[in-house]
């Protein structure tokens, strides 16, 4: 099978169940953008030192690929089958919060903003909860002209917060201090 089709050429694209729809649209705009995620996340995980958090980011991996099945699938009961996989309980979003309350407890208070940046995963970590937040934003978008789950919501918030926690808790390994604004 050859990776490229040409069906796309003139800027349309297939959602999963086979409709086209122009490459601009926000519900393609929605699972691009938890796409960009993935792969900030991909990069995180090959940022040194290797190891860190690696079970945990390949997981939020996996939930990001199902995440980006459900935002592509418009008529969900047409492709029942091949979503079995893509389920996302709100246990999910459980866990990350398990994972941040037990982050915080590491780390020393928050008393400023803390600014981007630090160790090399730090910064791609921070890197990573921005283009969560923009994700967010676009899910937010496409969830106002037409329904998406409620967990998809939560879980892209929360996830965000846990990527800022990991950033922070990446330097404080490190024994690079926050820089604050």
């Amino acid at each position: 099978m050859k990776i490229y089709t040409k069906t796309g050429d003139g800027g349309e694209t297939s959602l999963f169940g086979g409709q086209r729809v122009p490459k601009s649209e926000l519900r393609v705009e929605a699972y691009g953008a938890v796409d960009e995620v993935n792969s900030m996340i991909g990069v995180v995980l090959a940022t040194p030192p290797s190891g860190f958090m690696t079970e945990l980011l390949t997981a939020i991996q996996a939930d990001l690929f199902s995440i980006g099945a459900l935002l592509a699938s418009p008529e969900p009961d047409k492709v029942a089958n091949a979503l079995s996989k893509a389920d996302i309980p709100a246990e999910r979003v459980g866990a990350l919060e398990d994972v941040i309350d037990r982050v915080e407890q590491e780390l020393p208070p928050l008393t400023a903003f803390v600014m981007p940046g630090g160790t090399p995963k730090a910064a791609q970590l921070h890197l990573a909860r921005t283009h969560c937040r923009r994700a967010e934003r676009t899910v937010v978008a496409l969830h106002s002209a037409e329904s998406v789950d409620r967990v998809i919501l939560t879980y892209l918030n929360r996830l965000s917060d846990l990527l800022f926690m990991l950033a922070r808790l990446a330097n404080f390994e490190a024994g690079e201090p926050d820089r604050t604004w």
